[in-house]
């Protein structure tokens, strides 16, 4: 689906800036084409500071999502969540980052979860990014406690597992 947006906007690399700014961080365009983030509305300034682009591009990103359906289902769509992760050191939480091989293999988020219920270990949240809106997806898991070195080994050792890192 990432890749079906970002063709939309092949010809102007500016616009794909926008575009990937907006998904990442779950912003939506209203009816009269104003990046919001729920209620809220987001000067187009702010947008094109942040994209490192003209706010014209912002202008002329969002009218081209009003002109297309599609893009209007999804952009219209979109909410952000709030995430823990910046918050884990603050709250004295752990962060599992686990880089895994093939994204779109069933069972991932499953395996890893269990085995750290199996340990006794609480989940306070988990992030999955979606393979389809990131070139290298991650799954973020945020828990009340630190995670034994043991369990880190044995999540290493699984199959699917590329790479783990924790925070």
């Amino acid at each position: 689906m990432f890749d079906e947006i970002m063709e939309k906007f092949e010809g102007s690399p500016s616009q794909q800036a926008v575009i990937r700014l907006l998904l990442e961080r779950g912003f939506s365009v209203n009816d009269q084409g104003r990046v919001v983030s729920g209620g809220i509305e987001i000067p187009n300034t702010g947008i094109a500071r942040e994209a490192g682009v003209d706010r014209r591009v912002v202008d002329s990103t969002t009218d081209a999502i009003l002109a297309d359906e599609e893009l209007r289902r999804i952009f219209q769509n979109i909410s952000a969540i709030p995430s823990l992760m910046d918050l884990a050191p603050v709250l004295d939480l752990s962060v599992l980052t686990v880089e895994v091989a093939n994204a779109d293999e069933p069972g991932i988020v499953a395996t890893v979860t269990s085995k750290l219920a199996d340990a006794g270990i609480s989940i306070r949240q988990t992030i999955s990014e979606d393979p389809e809106f990131t070139d290298d997806p991650k799954l973020y898991i945020i828990t009340d406690e630190a995670i034994p070195g043991e369990l880190l080994n044995d999540l290493s050792n699984l199959d699917f597992v590329r790479r783990i890192t924790i925070a």
